[in-house]
């Protein structure tokens, strides 16, 4: 991350962020719980403590679609880059508002048998070998551990404790969650209430987020180049095609895809993921000499893929050539934090 940027310390970009993410909570909970009695089917029978119950639940997996949707958005608006910037709060945020909802349920419904509430939850349906009478509440139970998991482990410490690529695949698991909590309103809100307002927003939300992250996909195919290959060395094109302080990202037979990025009349070729949270660092630009992963600001410098000191982190680097007008790169990474001098573009006279 750049030297400029304090990662612990609140600023006000934080402070903006998070007073909009909590007041937009509280205005939607507000909302619920004024105007759900009046479209809801069953507002007969809907306690207060009912409809509370509603109000969490529907603000936490609503929530957990919008932390879905960010990245794919993103990715094809660059300039909503602040949405993603802090999405760790916005997700913490949602594990408690699930953790709420999960206390008001243990409380209304198994607060006052003989078991313990938790207990109670557990034994209150056996029918597993139903589709209609599965245990909902044994899903929504098991999303919501997944979110406590990813909630405890959104500190930079387990990112750097348990590496990136391990981080990564374990909050890869909040697709997982969002399917259990699918099912969970599928077969538990759904069976009850057979609210058509219920089931088109649960749709809805499935099909819009199923679609950003396809678009999101098939955009990133299409600017994925292959390129020609002989032996180990990629032909990337001429480097007319690279505009200044921004990347050409080539995508090898195997392995990861490399950015090349074209800085001061030279150009300098690294691993196209981050070592921070594996983000597009070929999205990124330029800024005071370094790349700068356009995720969370991390930077490294081009000519060696260290970040600026007092940070340690490293990415590959690779070789590059010239072939006439033509720039080839090698499709072997050198390891993190090998300087390769940067390839002098021939300048016009």
């Amino acid at each position: 991350m750049s030297v400029g940027f304090r990662a612990v310390q609140w600023n006000r970009h934080k402070l903006i962020y998070d007073a909009l993410l909590l007041g937009a909570v509280a205005l939607y909970l507000l909302v619920y719980l004024i105007a759900g009695p009046a479209v809801s089917p069953d507002a007969a029978r809907v306690t207060w403590e009912i409809q509370e119950i509603r109000a969490t639940g529907s603000c936490a997996f609503f929530m957990l679609v919008v932390i879905l949707a960010i990245g794919p958005i993103v990715r094809t608006a660059p300039s909503l880059l602040p949405l993603l910037y802090n999405r760790r709060h916005f997700g913490v945020l949602t594990c408690l508002m699930a953790v709420i909802h999960a206390w008001l349920v243990l409380d209304w419904y198994h607060g006052n048998g003989k078991l313990t509430p938790f207990l109670s939850l557990l034994t209150s349906s056996a029918h597993y070998l139903s589709f209609t009478g599965f245990p909902f509440e044994i899903l929504g139970l098991l999303a919501l551990l997944i979110l406590l998991v990813m909630a405890a482990t959104s500190h930079d410490f387990w990112l750097s404790l348990l590496t990136p690529p391990v981080w990564k695949a374990i909050h890869m698991a909040v697709y997982g969650a969002l399917a259990l909590l699918v099912a969970h309103i599928a077969l538990g809100a759904l069976q009850s209430e057979r609210s058509t307002i219920v089931t088109s927003l649960l749709f809805a939300s499935v099909v819009v987020l199923g679609f950003l992250h396809w678009d999101a996909s098939t955009r990133e195919t299409l600017i994925d180049r292959y390129a020609a290959q002989e032996g180990e060395w990629l032909d990337i094109g001429a480097p007319d095609e690279i505009p200044e302080g921004r990347a050409h990202i080539v995508v090898p037979k195997e392995g990861e895809r490399i950015a090349i990025f074209r800085h001061n009349s030279t150009l300098s070729a690294v691993s196209n993921v981050c070592a921070h949270q594996n983000g597009p660092l070929g999205e990124g630009k330029i800024i005071d000499g370094c790349i700068t992963c356009p995720w969370h600001g991390f930077q490294f410098r081009p000519e060696d893929g260290c970040a600026p000191a007092p940070f340690t982190d490293k990415i590959a680097t690779y070789r590059l050539k010239r072939a006439g007008e033509r720039i080839l790169v090698h499709s072997v990474p050198q390891p993190p934090g090998t300087r390769v001098e940067p390839l002098r573009l021939r300048t016009r006279t």
